[in-house]
């Protein structure tokens, strides 16, 4: 749902602007440091950026899902660590605040992380827990008015730079899956919350992914989401489900920027006396490419504008995800297939962004977990509707 066409015409104008103006010239050099600058996190801070999807109230641009996955859409055309730098605010990082914190909680962090004054973080994977999320081990004590977590967490964006983490923990020992699940608001500084260093990675320079370590961590009980224990796991996936047509509205923003670059070099690109992008096969990979981002784009639009019915979007969140970071990966190789020894130069944006769209095929599910999440849903609603009598 977009509420208002016309401002939010505008509002996607300038969002183009930023991007070529602003963001893509120092992409090089984000890659080359290894980090956002801090004069552009500043300006995306006055911009707003940091608060798209968090609610009017607390400073936040309250944004609808639709409108939401249009503007990333945008956003997405240049370098993904830009993206990932404001990314968890608007996303993953304040998700489980806004649907399930209680009012003292949202506003007490929901102002700050809109303004980019706190950089969120999502906790909840851990080395023997990923894929299957129910499987963490982290737990959390309570003694009197406080909890005592203690565990491992990894791969997690932002983790060496974020000011508040949501931490997922066992509240019950004796739990199994996802029951006993609680999730729990942790500020940088409070005793026992220690964060590892960056990882060097594949892609992706300047977005920091690190390791969480809770060893003997005090939290206070008013640190505990929306109040209740146990209410954990079902908090994350309800803002994971949301965050994946989000997510998939990130994948499309790169296939488009590079199918942009594979274009501009085949008009220019001359060989056998002619433009490189008059020949058939050449074509054939553009046109793959622009049918794979119309497709989808297509899914990403139709699943937010479910969502924001109110409708259960579970098995469109899924397929999307997986639809559009395969989608994304495939117009990638071809778009370095069509520069050629060019594609394969370091120092590229194709080269580059080949490397960083591989990761979105693993985070918030593998391709594979959402094939079994896809098929299951179908298998289930086939005989909820009654296909199995037949």
């Amino acid at each position: 749902m977009i509420r208002d066409s016309t401002v939010f015409s505008a509002f996607l104008e300038t969002v183009r602007k930023f991007v070529v103006s602003e963001a893509v010239p120092i992409e090089a050099e984000i890659e080359r440091r290894d980090e956002v600058p801090e004069h552009l996190v500043q300006r995306m801070r006055e911009l707003g950026y940091f608060g798209w999807s968090i609610p009017e109230e607390y400073g936040g641009s309250g944004m609808t899902v639709e409108e939401l996955v249009l503007a990333a859409i945008e956003f997405s055309q240049c370098s993904p660590a830009i993206r990932a730098r404001v990314g968890t605010n608007t996303g993953i990082g304040s998700g489980v605040i806004v649907n399930d914190g209680t009012e003292v909680q949202k506003a007490r962090f929901l102002p700050l992380l809109t303004s980019g004054e706190m950089t969120g973080s999502f906790a909840l994977t851990e080395p023997n827990a990923g894929s299957d999320a129910t499987a963490i081990r982290t737990s959390a004590v309570r003694q009197g008015d406080k909890y005592i977590l203690n565990g491992h967490k990894r791969f997690i964006t932002n983790a060496p730079i974020a000011d508040l983490f949501t931490v997922f923990a066992r509240t019950d020992p004796e739990s199994r899956g996802a029951k006993g699940i609680s999730a729990f608001l942790v500020e940088r500084g409070t005793e026992g919350l220690r964060t590892g260093p960056a990882y060097q990675k594949m892609g992706q320079a300047g977005s920091p992914v690190g390791d969480v370590y809770l060893e003997d961590c005090v939290v206070s009980e008013d640190m505990l989401v929306g109040g209740l224990e146990g209410l954990g796991f079902e908090a994350a996936m309800k803002t994971l489900v949301r965050q994946r047509i989000h997510l998939s509205a990130l994948c499309v923003g790169p296939a488009i920027r590079l199918l942009r670059d594979a274009v501009d070099h085949a008009r220019s690109r001359e060989q056998f006396g002619k433009p490189i992008s008059e020949f058939q096969l050449v074509q054939g990979m553009l046109a793959d490419s622009q049918t794979d981002i119309f497709a989808a784009r297509s899914m990403v639009l139709e699943s937010a504008q479910r969502c924001d019915a109110g409708r259960d979007v579970r098995l469109e969140a899924s397929m999307c995800k997986y639809f559009a970071s395969e989608m994304c990966g495939r117009v990638a190789d071809r778009a370095v297939q069509i520069l050629g020894g060019y594609g394969y130069l370091a120092g590229t944006a194709v080269e580059r962004f080949y490397r960083d769209v591989r990761l979105f095929r693993l985070y918030e599910g593998t391709s594979q977990m959402h094939q079994l999440t896809i098929a299951k849903l179908v298998i289930r609603n086939a005989e909820s509707d009654g296909w199995g009598a037949h």
